[in-house]
């Protein structure tokens, strides 16, 4: 079996960590030559690029270069080796690192990036005919179109989320011509089972008590509004082409079933298995095939009770309004993200009530410019930079004005 080289966006991440994890059980099949990350990190970093003995670090920060390398040195001497007895990789550092990581050679480039920085390396990788397994979301949301451009073989992308991972795996079962509907399941979050009118004064505490993952605030407080899953609604519709009229929500609190499929025939392929990321990062390194012992499987010596429901759309609208984003186009999707993204940090700084997450953000894509379908990735950030000024200002108005 050929062993293959991957590059590493966000190491020091969950995503990154996972991965890293991944590669050390199987290093008959992955190799890691190169790793990076935004650079708040720097001794994991560099105990990282050790360990794995990579080529190429990569910093965001260009001022933590310095103190990276210094970061190499101090693990060397704790891992005892002698000076001069070990190789310092070599280091890219300032904006542009992680897109020159996603050029380096290797076959496939791992973007777990955070936010809008990943959709340059995205791009970056999908030129240069690496395989890229994708986990930053933003590069799919934000900049849609331009990946879909950059894009250069079928399968050239393989997502990491675990829901279009599943969706990927259900995909196998037939043409594209034979599929009816894809079904994105979502835990729901805090609020799950909720009406809108027990929203209303909910507190940053009670969204963030995620019943099923441990995740970072930002995150557990968009699958509590459910715009976590609205934004994957978005990535279903890039990744495979499906309209967006064709593409359900539905909640499972379990988080055992990731994501079905339906064809026109009436079955429906779903994929299961216990929530552990490295199910898909493993897939996602080894596409297409599999690699044994990546998770553990569904004990099926147990008796289960799995629940699927409809999403409540009232209660929770941000997925209708993320369809119709989608649908729009022309950066309402970019917008969308940008602006929920100042939003949720109101909330968290008390500024905003939970309810006005949404709310604002309809308003922002509401008054948005007519904007072009991007054809530049500073075309998204122009957008962005509009939505999150604008979204800025709805929440310092008087309530009465918002």
């Amino acid at each position: 079996m050929t062993v293959r080289d991957i590059v590493l966006l966000g190491s020091t991440g969950s995503i990154g960590t996972q991965a890293i994890d991944i590669v050390r059980r199987n290093p008959d099949r992955f190799r890691v030559v190169g790793i990076g990350a935004g650079g708040g990190q720097v001794e994991l970093l560099a105990g990282q690029a050790l360990e794995l003995g990579v080529e190429v670090v990569g910093v965001a920060r260009a001022s933590t270069a310095q103190d990276l390398q210094l970061a190499f040195y101090a693990e060397a001497a704790r891992r005892g080796y002698a000076k001069g007895g070990f190789r310092i990789p070599k280091i890219l550092a300032g904006p542009q690192a992680m897109t020159e990581l996603a050029e380096w050679p290797c076959d496939v480039v791992l973007n777990g990036v955070v936010g809008s920085l990943g959709l340059a390396p995205t791009l970056a990788a999908l030129a240069s005919g690496r395989t890229l397994a994708l986990a930053n979301k933003e590069s799919l949301v934000a900049g849609g179109p331009l990946v879909r451009a950059a894009t250069q073989r079928p399968g050239q992308i393989v997502p990491v989320d675990s829901e279009h991972s599943a969706l990927a795996q259900c995909l196998r079962s037939g043409a594209a011509s034979e599929v009816r509907r894809l079904i994105l399941t979502a835990s729901g979050g805090a609020f799950r089972g909720r009406r809108r009118e027990e929203l209303a004064a909910v507190t940053v505490e009670e969204a963030l008590k995620h019943p099923t993952w441990d995740m970072g605030p930002v995150v557990t407080i968009n699958s509590a509004t459910m715009v976590n899953k609205a934004l994957e609604v978005i990535e279903a519709h890039e990744l495979y082409g499906v309209p967006y009229d064709r593409i359900e929500v539905m909640v499972h609190p379990q988080s055992v079933i990731h994501s079905l499929v339906e064809f026109v025939d009436g079955s429906t392929m779903a994929q299961c298995s216990p929530p552990d990321m490295r199910l898909p990062i493993a897939l996602a390194l080894g596409w297409p095939d599999r690699v044994p012992g990546a998770a553990s499987p569904v004990d099926w010596t147990l008796a289960h009770n799995w629940e699927l429901r409809p999403l409540d759309n009232e209660a929770f609208p941000a997925v209708e309004l993320a369809k119709r984003a989608g649908e729009a186009g022309r950066c309402r999707p970019a917008i969308f993200n940008a602006a929920n993204e100042e939003c949720v940090a109101a909330f968290t700084a008390g500024r905003l009530p939970f309810l006005g997450i949404v709310e604002t953000v309809e308003r922002v894509l509401a008054e948005a410019p007519d904007y072009d379908e991007p054809g530049t990735v500073e075309e998204v950030l122009t957008a962005e930079t509009w939505a999150r000024e604008r979204a800025r200002e709805l929440v310092a108005a008087p309530e009465g004005a918002r």
